[in-house]
């Protein structure tokens, strides 16, 4: 039994040596995991990706400037990237659409994500992981 905890905890540990670099690519795979919906005068809350339109995966095309859903999710949606910064292993993104405001990070060595949308009087924050769209 000792063991099994112990080996368990080990993986946990490891799992971020394990986790895709994504220094040198342009194409991102970025999947949902923790949403938290804020409104203003009211609390924060966890929602899940449809309640509040965000769709499981997203396509970053760091080169081509924009946002965009699988081809499977059937939405066929895509927002442009008004801002792509790649600074000491970080990759940050921003832009607008639709009275909406986006800040995305994305940590080259890991490949997590922390992205927050913005409208009047709402927020919404994503946290998630990205891997190379060209699996």
């Amino acid at each position: 039994m000792k063991r099994a905890i112990i080996a368990s905890a080990a993986g946990l540990m490891s799992s971020g040596a394990l986790a895709d670099n994504l220094a040198n690519l342009d194409r991102l795979l970025c999947a949902t995991g923790q949403i938290v919906l804020c409104v203003e005068e009211d609390e924060c809350y966890p929602v899940l990706p449809w309640d509040v339109g965000v769709p499981d995966f997203v396509i970053v095309d760091l080169k081509g400037k924009k946002l965009s859903t699988t081809k499977a999710s059937e939405e066929n949606r895509t927002t442009p990237i008004a801002s792509v910064n790649r600074t000491e292993g970080l990759i940050y993104l921003q832009g607008s659409e639709l009275g909406r405001v986006f800040s995305v990070v994305i940590d080259e060595a890991t490949g997590r994500m922390t992205a927050a949308v913005a409208r009047d009087g709402a927020t919404v924050s994503v946290f998630g992981a990205c891997t190379s769209a060209d699996l």
